[in-house]
């Protein structure tokens, strides 16, 4: 007696197949928050760490954004992009210690107005240095990925000796403006001010990029140039023109990145950048190269794993990451959101 035919899936069938597949990824945050809880088993301290979690996670997000662009639409591999968290954080700071009086006072709306002074200054030096870069070291390699290595690690060299000829060599130590320092309570857990801020501002970031991209006409150059950079050109679109607009909004975000670091760790480093460049490059990778809504997701999945590890089993926050990168690219070696390219 023959066995009965296997079940031949139907359309439907292999379009939810799909569907679900292409959204698995957004399961991700949550199911690693609900791990976490389970793992920590206090509520106090499971909402410490995931706030601190995604506060890490929102920065790095803003540091990996303008990377990830680059790369979906100039095809560069720009190991320079450290160079601009760096350079951000070292002129947010500076202007942050030169409006010490606001800083200093017991009000909000102060505290805040001087960030932003420090934001708008870092995000202005980092575009102006970011449109020098791509002219000068990046232009001359566009299409060879080992010249583009070189040249680009060679330029975060120099970024970061002329750092150090500017500023000095010692760390430079600082506090948070009056308002930001402490904590508030909330369901017992101690949730510190400036993180929440983080948290509000990563996210502000994200749909604004997100309403950039997707609502604008700018944006649907950005995105058909990611796509098919060719057939833009043919439209009569000057692509090349947003090549260096697009290198200079990253490196403008890097510079944001880089402040918002700086208050984070509340110490800068001529060398900060470059030891960022690890988790940036995880989240670009495991995002999907060329996504922004993966290079979010991937973030807040560093920021989430790296705080859960940490507080469980800290000999293992150091390798935390490169285990969460080894168990994506296993799952999904494209990304979790790869942005599909027209052959």
């Amino acid at each position: 007696m023959s066995a009965a035919p296997d079940h031949a899936p139907t359309m439907t069938e292999i379009a939810l197949h799909e569907r679900l597949m292409k959204y698995a990824p957004l399961l991700l945050i949550p199911v690693l928050v609900l791990l976490g809880f389970l793992a920590i088993q206090s509520t106090s301290s499971w909402l410490t760490l995931t706030v601190s979690g995604l506060a890490m996670g929102m920065m790095i997000f803003i540091m990996a954004s303008g990377l990830t662009l680059v790369f979906g639409l100039m095809d560069v591999i720009n190991f320079g992009h450290g160079a601009f968290v760096s350079v951000g954080a070292f002129v947010g700071v500076t202007i942050l210690l030169a409006l010490g009086g606001m800083t200093g006072a017991p009000s909000l709306a102060l505290n805040l107005l001087a960030i932003l002074v420090a934001v708008i200054g870092a995000m202005a030096a980092t575009a102006a240095a970011g449109w020098a870069f791509e002219r000068v070291i990046v232009r001359p390699v566009y299409g060879a990925h080992l010249k583009q290595i070189l040249v680009t690690m060679g330029g975060l060299i120099i970024a970061e000796q002329l750092i150090l000829v500017i500023w000095g060599p010692d760390e430079i130590f600082f506090s948070r403006p009056e308002a930001l320092k402490g904590a508030v309570t909330f369901a017992g857990a101690a949730l510190e001010k400036y993180r929440l801020v983080a948290v509000g501002v990563g996210l502000a970031v994200f749909l604004a990029i997100r309403w950039v991209l997707r609502s604008t006409k700018i944006g649907l150059i950005v995105r058909a140039g990611v796509q098919n950079g060719e057939m833009v050109q043919a439209l009569g679109y000057r692509l090349r023109l947003v090549f260096v607009a697009v290198f200079v909004a990253g490196s403008a975000l890097a510079g944001l990145g880089g402040v918002m670091w700086a208050l984070y760790q509340e110490v800068i480093t001529a060398h900060m950048g470059q030891e960022m460049m690890v988790l940036v490059f995880i989240v670009v990778i495991i995002g999907g190269l060329g996504s922004i809504e993966g290079c979010f997701i991937g973030a807040l999945l560093v920021g989430l794993t790296q705080n859960y590890v940490a507080f469980l089993e800290p000999k293992l926050a150091l390798v935390s990451n490169i285990g969460l990168l080894v168990l994506i690219l296993l799952w999904r070696p494209q990304g979790m959101l790869p942005v599909v390219k027209a052959k």
